[in-house]
């Protein structure tokens, strides 16, 4: 699957079946000139998808007997063209378009007819809606699309890029899994944990969310063709949407089958919002690592100071010296975008009336948009700041000694308000929470190193 959102890349001369003419028809050109809102254009997961529906349904045509062997062949193979992005240039209409993708629909059936002809050198014309389209709507081939796109992607690109991210940090969880440091709850001191504890909890972030995903991934393969216009299936076979999806299976390695209902497929993309939600859970957990990253990469001298992160660029144009945490803030700024994507999928998604929805363009482009950052964000997130990530442990050490929140072991044995006062005097005196302890309480020195030792109050640290 090419799913590169550069089609300069797809459609250079250098492509063995790129040609310079204009292969789309007249309801493309009137696309081009209806809607000028953006100079936004589908991305190449979808264009991939669309040329892997298309292609699909001509051998579905073909196996149901409903279009001669000659005209499916070609079709296919002028489809399978489409899908490997040899054609993006050829597929111009914005994004903000009819509602319901009519336009790309009929641009891939205009591109596919002509590629036919050019293929076969004249020998073999299909006629883009009687042929290419053949038992087909815009109303299922798109909705279609946007479950085939985002499966794909989830599957073979977003999935192992998490796996990748949840390795990473588990390596670094063990790795400093004896490493006791401070913990901090609302921003101040709290009880001592190891820092592979730390890591552990972004660990299971990522693991939770691949394996949501993973669940609803399912979703994704029903697949609203079959449907056609409205969901009854008119002008189409009974049994093209199952032939349909039995071949885009053996195409992709998923199980795709046909929606338990075409109604609900058609009408709604309730499967959308839910992916979306997913991929917003997985914005929000990248977030949350990237911030406590940059925390605790804060300094170095007046900062926390408990990482030291690959320095990989310049941090300043005027500061000497300078080095900025810019990987974790170049993925909050992916997740930025796809918490706000989550927001445009949920409003895309109630702006349908009766039996469709009329901003399934927008939603296809925003969903794939998403899962790509994320795919990204992890990969970046994993290789260039956690995978290099150094430990501190001079600082971490000296910290942890003096925390002033170690006096909580003692609470059992001098309750809470004497604890209180060692706590305040240890901070205010800057001493250890030990050395305030001898001098006011009457508790064997034995027992107060004990009781106070940061590995034993952490306890167990293996994750």
């Amino acid at each position: 699957m090419t799913t590169t959102n550069d089609t300069n890349k797809n459609n250079n001369t250098n492509n063995p079946e790129h040609i310079s003419k204009v292969l789309y028809g007249e309801e493309t050109a009137k696309a081009l000139v209806n809607f000028t809102i953006s100079e936004m254009k589908m991305p190449r997961a979808f264009l991939w998808a669309l040329g892997e529906v298309k292609s699909a349904a001509a051998i579905a045509n073909m196996e149901l007997g409903l279009l001669e062997p000659g005209k499916a062949m070609a079709i296919k193979r002028a489809a399978q063209s489409v899908a490997n992005g040899f054609y993006d240039d050829q597929f111009p209409v914005d994004v903000f378009q009819t509602g319901s993708g009519t336009s790309t629909n009929m641009n891939a059936n205009e591109v596919i007819a002509s590629l036919v002809a050019l293929q076969s050198e004249g020998k073999i014309s299909v006629h883009p809606l009687d042929d290419v389209n053949l038992g087909q709507s815009s109303n299922d081939v798109i909705p279609s699309c946007i479950h085939l796109s985002a499966a794909t992607l989830i599957e073979n690109e977003l999935l192992p890029a998490l796996s990748h991210l949840v390795d990473t940090l588990d390596n670094k969880a063990k790795e400093h899994q004896d490493t006791i440091k401070t913990g901090r709850t609302h921003l101040m001191d709290a009880m001592p944990l190891s820092f592979g504890q730390e890591i552990s909890a972004w660990r299971d972030q990522i693991t939770f969310i691949h394996t949501q995903l993973q669940h609803n991934l399912q979703s994704l393969c029903k697949l609203a063709i079959g449907g056609t216009a409205v969901g009854t299936g008119v002008n189409t076979h009974p049994e093209f949407g199952t032939v349909v999806t039995r071949i885009l299976s053996g195409n992709s390695g998923l199980v795709f089958t046909p929606a338990d209902n075409y109604f609900h497929a058609i009408s709604a993309q309730d499967t959308a919002v839910n992916i979306s939600g997913n991929l917003k859970t997985a914005a929000v957990s990248l977030s949350k690592i990237s911030n406590d990253i940059r925390w605790l990469s804060s300094g170095p001298l007046n900062g926390l100071n408990e990482i030291h992160l690959p320095e990989l660029q310049k941090g300043s144009s005027i500061m000497p010296g300078k080095v900025n945490p810019v990987i974790p803030e170049a993925v909050l700024m992916g997740c930025t975008q796809v918490i706000g994507n989550d927001t445009t999928i949920t409003l895309a998604a109630q702006s349908g009336n009766f039996q469709l929805n009329t901003m399934l363009p927008l939603i296809s482009h925003t969903l794939i948009q998403s899962i790509q950052l994320l795919t990204t964000c992890s990969i970046s997130l994993a290789d260039k700041a956690i995978k290099g990530m150094q430990i501190n442990h001079a600082k971490i050490a000296q910290s942890v000694a003096r925390n002033p929140m170690l006096v909580t072991a003692l609470t059992s044995l001098i309750g809470y308000d004497k604890s209180a006062e060692i706590a305040k005097k240890a901070y205010t005196e800057n001493r250890t929470v030990l050395d305030v302890a001898k001098e006011l309480t009457n508790i064997d020195e034995a027992v107060l190193i004990e009781r106070l030792e940061p590995r034993a109050i952490v306890g167990d640290t293996k994750m």
